[in-house]
C-alpha cells in the first residue's frame, strides 16, 4: 500500500496511492477529479513490459493496461467508496473490453502495491460480485512501473469536453457520479 506523507509538516495528512485500470483512462481520471479527499489524478500506462507510450500501448505488444493513479486522503475519503466509483463506472464483467473501446489495453484490473492491498482488493471484488449476475473479471496485478500518459490523456475530459468521446461516453458517467455519490463530490474538479 503506498502512503505518502510529509514528516516535515506535523498533521499533514497521510496520502495513499491507487493505480486502476476501468477501460479507457479518460473516463475515471474524469470521475476521481470530482471526488473530495482526492489530491492528484494521473492517467498512466502499467501492468505490461517495457517503456509505454499511447502507440505502443494500442499495439497490444506491451501489455500495459490504460489506468488512472489516485493520490487521495483516506481521511477525507475511504477507499471502499472509491473501489464503488470504480467498479460502478464500468463493466468490470467484460473481459478486455469497455464498450467500443477493445483490447487487453482496456481490461478491468487493480494494481496492488503489496499482499495487504491485493487482499483489500480481492475483497472489495467479492463486496461488488453482489451487484452483478456475471462474474467480475477484473484482475489483480502486481503494481510494476508505471509510466505517465502523454500530456493530452491528462485531465481530457475537463479540457474537451466537446470531443464525442466526452459527450456520449464520459457525460452519462459524470451524471451518475452526481446522482450516486453526491455527498462526496468536491465543489470543483481537481486540475
Amino acid at each position: 500500500m503506498t502512503i505518502h506523507s510529509d514528516p516535515t509538516r506535523p498533521g499533514a495528512p497521510s496520502l495513499r496511492t491507487l493505480v486502476l485500470a476501468a477501460g479507457c483512462f479518460w473516463c475515471l481520471d474524469s470521475l476521481a477529479r470530482r471526488l473530495q479527499g482526492v489530491h492528484a489524478v494521473r492517467s498512466v500506462y502499467t501492468g505490461g513490459q517495457g517503456p509505454a507510450d499511447y502507440e505502443s500501448v494500442c499495439s497490444g505488444t506491451t501489455g500495459h493496461a490504460e489506468a488512472v493513479e489516485i493520490v487521495f486522503d483516506p481521511e477525507v475519503i475511504p477507499a471502499e467508496i472509491l473501489f464503488e466509483v470504480f467498479f460502478t463506472s464500468h463493466d468490470p464483467t467484460s473481459l478486455n473490453r469497455q464498450g467500443y473501446d477493445v483490447g487487453t489495453h482496456y481490461r478491468s484490473a487493480m494494481f496492488y502495491a503489496d499482499e495487504h492491498e491485493r487482499a483489500e482488493f480481492h475483497a472489495a471484488i467479492e463486496r461488488a460480485q453482489a451487484a452483478y449476475e456475471r462474474p467480475i473479471v477484473t484482475q489483480l496485478e502486481p503494481l510494476g512501473p508505471v509510466f505517465e500518459a502523454e500530456p493530452v490523456h491528462q485531465n481530457f475530459h475537463a479540457r474537451r469536453p466537446g470531443v464525442g468521446y466526452c459527450q456520449v461516453i464520459i457525460d452519462p458517467k459524470v451524471a451518475r457520479l452526481r446522482q450516486h455519490y453526491a455527498a462526496w463530490l468536491r465543489e470543483d474538479i481537481l486540475v
